[in-house]
């Protein structure tokens, strides 16, 4: 079975990338990125997924779209960033039963998930995003949390940013969200969806090559197992097992934008450390962030 995909490898119906129901063993998560522009644009009909919609990079993109027993469109702009290394961006969260239509410039990224319930339209700018710093040291990234239950009343996934600056690894110690034990694990799917460039405050050199790493095993008999390089535009697939770390290389910034959901009754993200590394948490408490987080605009 192949987890993990190259940029390119994942493009289908103008779309730059597209995960859905028709990769083998892949049900509860979906992911779209597109480039807008140049007399490009995007339509999704109404279905049964829910949506996350934000631009990657780029001056901005205009959502029109329809809810379900309604006649008109209505509009939402939704104002772009440099790139996704330069803070936060806007954000609309649409339901089920959603027809959208996509235009604008820059790049466009959409987390999605079959869902039952039909929530309301939430749209976030980017000054309301939640952004905290996560870990210690050199286990220091920045979270975006804008699609956790506590902040995003979705049906069924969690859908968050991560930046890993240079030198540094997330994801730290490696977990795992394969079996649902209420309050203690939960079963999620997960995607990763990466972005790399050299690291702030450096001038791109002429001969560059802007590379992370992601680690993945299994963590019973189900097969799992990968070790890869990763560049922009490259999908990691995490159907179960651990996972972690994510590193950043020295010299180069690291981004993903997960989308995770699953079969659980409850809309929760409840992990298990694997015991070999568990204790690494404990450092922590000895240590500083990374002085070079947050990263902002």
């Amino acid at each position: 079975m192949t987890w993990f995909f190259k940029k390119g490898e994942l493009a289908k119906d103008n779309w730059d990338v597209l995960v859905d129901g028709s990769i083998k063993g892949w049900q509860h998560t979906g992911l779209r990125v597109g480039t807008l522009g140049a007399g490009r644009q995007f339509h999704i009909i109404a279905d049964g997924l829910e949506r996350l919609i934000f631009p990657l990079e780029g001056v901005g993109l205009t959502v029109e779209y329809r809810l379900a027993g309604e006649t008109a469109f209505q509009t939402q702009f939704l104002r772009g960033r440099k790139s996704v290394f330069h803070g936060t961006s806007d954000l609309i969260y649409l339901p089920v039963d959603t027809e959208i239509k996509i235009h604008g410039e820059g790049r466009v990224c959409i987390g999605e998930a079959p869902a039952k319930n039909s929530k309301a339209v939430k749209f976030i700018a980017a000054e309301e995003v939640p952004v905290f710093v996560r870990g210690a040291g050199r286990e220091s990234r920045q979270v975006h949390n804008f699609g956790v239950p506590e902040h995003l009343d979705a049906d069924r996934f969690i859908v968050v940013e991560v930046i890993v600056p240079a030198g540094n690894w997330s994801g730290i110690p490696a977990h795992k969200h394969d079996t649902y034990i209420p309050g203690v694990e939960s079963n999620l799917e997960e995607i990763y969806y990466f972005e790399t460039a050299v690291t702030r405050g450096v001038t791109p050199p002429a001969a560059s090559d802007a590379i992370g790493y992601l680690r993945g095993y299994a963590s019973d008999e189900r097969e799992y197992d990968l070790l890869e390089e990763v560049r922009s535009g490259d999908v990691g697939l995490v159907p179960h097992g651990w996972h972690g770390p994510a590193m950043a290389s020295p010299g180069y910034d690291l981004y993903f934008f997960n989308v995770m959901a699953g079969p659980d009754p409850d809309r929760s993200w409840n992990i298990t450390d694997d015991p070999n590394h568990a204790w690494i948490r404990e450092t922590w408490h000895h240590q500083d962030p990374d002085p070079r987080l947050p990263y902002t605009a």
